[in-house]
């Protein structure tokens, strides 16, 4: 069957991965929703442009609508400088989610694919506990907090029009062209930086690009995943220690990693203020997907060392260039 599908966040690092999937599939026809008629896609993507005050313009190609992939977002914004941080967060991923959601219901759509935040859940874990996707939500920052709210009336419209909702909570996402941390890490590693990173044991859950666009993928179709709230990961958490040196390895560098207590490293993070990046990099944060696995029949396809050396390859091509 030839689902027309539309995809938010095109030309972003998920989205954009999912467009070319998608296309590569043939069997489906294949939107963008994008803001600029300029914007960058994979040959066979159908560009969607919103007019002045409406998410679909008149005559724009989404009559007999089937799904919304929706990863467009504002995300978790470091140091932010907005005098109302979560009044600019609901913007976007309440409002406008709301506004595109509703505008899909019109257009025909019958399912709405929301990626939400694993910070939903909260902030960390604590040891042998991983989040589940039916946990009382307990969101520390604004993002998190407009995601939940997206949710929820996500949830209340599926109740209203019978649009089939399907969440996806997501943690950290790495593959070609990350950005942020992640490529912070492959940057420290690659000169040869000394880390006090080497003597953590915590445990973190993370999702290979690959694994997430296959997952989205396999909502788009099956049957199961009609209003749920899915958890993805990998399937192998990892101490950041562990994933240093295993990233360093996929860039053929050696990891320079210096045992520091933890202890200490907690102390000097609150004397410079940034008590929230020893949470990221020192904590503790794993997912429990199981009800993912067992509801879709669904296994990430690509192992973590095959995520990494990918991830690594194309960061090296790009610093080369």
């Amino acid at each position: 069957m030839n689902r027309k599908i539309i995809v938010t966040g095109g030309t972003g690092f998920i989205g954009g991965a999912l467009l070319t999937r998608l296309v590569a599939r043939g069997d489906r026809s294949v939107l963008a929703w994008i803001r600029r008629v300029d914007s960058a896609l994979p040959v066979g993507v159908v560009p969607v442009v919103p007019s002045f005050n409406r998410v679909f313009a008149a005559g724009s190609p989404v009559e007999s609508l089937d799904v919304v992939v929706h990863c467009a977002a504002r995300v978790h914004v470091m140091r932010d400088t907005a005098v109302d941080p979560l009044a600019e967060f609901r913007k976007v991923n309440v409002d406008l989610t709301l506004e595109l959601a509703r505008g899909a219901v019109a257009a025909g759509a019958k399912r709405f694919i929301f990626l939400s935040t694993v910070k939903v859940n909260g902030e960390s874990t604590g040891p042998g506990l991983a989040f589940k996707g039916g946990d009382t939500p307990q969101p520390m920052d604004p993002y998190a907090v407009s995601k939940l709210e997206a949710e929820r009336e996500l949830c209340s419209l599926a109740d209203q029009t019978g649009l089939e909702v399907v969440i996806i909570r997501v943690p950290l996402v790495y593959g070609p062209g990350v950005r942020a941390n992640f490529r912070s890490m492959m940057r420290w590693l690659s000169v040869g930086l000394p880390l006090p990173l080497g003597g953590l044991d915590n445990k973190r859950s993370l999702v290979a690009l690959g694994n997430l666009v296959d997952l989205i993928d396999t909502c788009i179709d099956h049957p199961a995943a009609a209003n749920q709230t899915l958890m993805v990961c990998d399937g192998e958490d990892l101490s950041i220690s562990e994933l240093l040196r295993r990233l360093a390895a996929a860039l053929g560098r050696p990891a320079r990693l210096l045992a520091i207590p933890n202890g200490w490293l907690a102390m000097v993070a609150r004397l410079l203020g940034r008590e929230d990046v020893h949470a990221r990099l020192c904590g503790s944060l794993q997912v429990d997907m199981s009800k993912t696995q067992e509801l879709l029949g669904w296994t990430p396809p690509v192992r973590v060392d095959d995520a990494l050396a990918e991830t690594a390859r194309d960061y090296l091509n790009q610093s080369r260039s």
